[in-house]
């Protein structure tokens, strides 16, 4: 008997490291960040997510990746470094921007009283993607600009809807520059995901 229990208490500890390396790896960024076909076939739940927050909001799929990209290079704890006391010492943090879409509190807390739910999470791919589809539908409303429109959208999206309207960002020169990177990263991707798409709708998870 003690042999049996020795063997279950074995098979226990197997699968519990078994189930914790499976999390870790669902959460690692997508090793070609570059090609958003590689991104899908790797994170095999993310189109869906990227399609229904599409469909949601009205902003493209291409757009929204692109800006989460930007943000967070797909990490889903990414934060802000911190600053430095004494040139030496760990300080605060520059902003308690965090996960995906590296939203703030304010702002997260808006979405999830507007858009969200009180239980989504910055470091759920899902809950993030839907957070830049709402942020962007904000974008239209508050400030005119066009959903498929990455380099105002990332503006807005850095600035805030205030500080877009009242041009902020033009006296910020390395703004404009990351801005016009989210957008030929957006074409990118949009030419990529046209050559690829079709693969991913015929999963037999998509519903629509």
């Amino acid at each position: 008997m003690d042999g049996l229990f020795n063997m279950i208490a074995i098979l226990k500890i197997l699968l519990a490291i078994s189930l914790l390396g499976m999390v870790g790896c669902s959460t690692l960024p997508p090793s070609n960040p570059n090609n958003l076909c590689d991104i899908f076939d790797e994170k095999s739940s993310w189109y869906k997510d990227a399609k229904k927050a599409e469909k949601r909001w009205g902003s493209p799929v291409p757009v929204m990746m692109s800006m989460m990209y930007q943000e967070s290079m797909f990490r889903h704890n990414a934060r802000t470094p911190r600053t430095k006391i004494l040139w030496i010492f760990p300080g605060p943090r520059k902003s308690d921007a965090f996960g995906y879409p590296q939203a703030k509190n304010a702002v997260w807390d808006e979405y999830q009283d507007q858009g969200g739910s009180s239980f989504a999470r910055r470091d759920n791919f899902g809950d993030a993607i839907d957070f830049i589809g709402w942020y962007n539908k904000q974008s239209q409303k508050r400030s005119r600009i066009g959903l498929g429109d990455g380099y105002n959208l990332y503006l807005a999206y850095h600035e805030g809807h205030g500080g877009y309207n009242r041009g902020t960002y033009r006296q910020k020169g390395w703004l404009i520059n990351t801005a016009q990177k989210v957008q030929t990263r957006s074409q990118q991707y949009a030419n990529q995901l046209q050559r690829c798409e079709e693969r991913f709708k015929g999963s037999w998870w998509w519903p629509f």
